[in-house]
């Protein structure tokens, strides 16, 4: 889901806290850019993020958050990749998996990744990733894939995808 221009988050877990999450970090987004008129930098936005999901775990009346957010966000030269976990706890990335089978997407990524990737082997290093653990025919339908640049954070059109994935087979 993108939050704002320069970040996305990606949910793995209970899609209602998923997007509760989700809302709230666009909020955060919005009254930071309202005061300051400006981009909120993705290392405040996933520290106030975590800050919501932390005190869920130790307040009366309310469950802890259901979901794990994987965070992507580019402030001026710097990429990030987060992973918060419903604790609260954040841990930087260079490159991860979650969900179903995110061992194994771990494993290939650590043979795979190197920091000098261009942005396209990027893109197919990611849908070999998601295939290692996919049941059933992976499409343009079916998958989401968001890539955050010095331009900002968007999702790839369907046309895209389907030619990423043309480009694989």
């Amino acid at each position: 889901a993108v939050v704002s221009t320069q970040s996305g988050h990606y949910g793995r877990g209970m899609g209602p806290d998923f997007r509760l999450l989700v809302r709230n970090a666009r909020k955060i987004a919005q009254q930071y850019f309202m005061k300051y008129n400006e981009e909120i930098p993705v290392s405040q936005l996933v520290q106030r993020v975590a800050n919501v999901m932390q005190e869920y775990t130790h307040s009366g009346g309310v469950r802890p958050f259901g979901v794990s957010l994987l965070v992507a966000g580019f402030d001026q030269e710097t990429p990030y990749l987060v992973q918060c976990d419903p604790s609260g706890a954040y841990f930087a990335w260079k490159a991860t998996a979650m969900g179903k089978n995110h061992v194994n997407g771990k494993t290939f990524l650590e043979k795979r990744y190197n920091a000098d990737l261009e942005l396209e082997d990027a893109v197919h290093t990611a849908i070999l990733t998601l295939k290692e653990g996919f049941e059933g025919q992976m499409t343009e339908d079916n998958i989401e894939i968001g890539i955050c640049t010095g331009d900002g954070f968007r999702k790839l059109n369907r046309t895209e995808i389907k030619d990423y994935l043309a480009a694989l087979n």
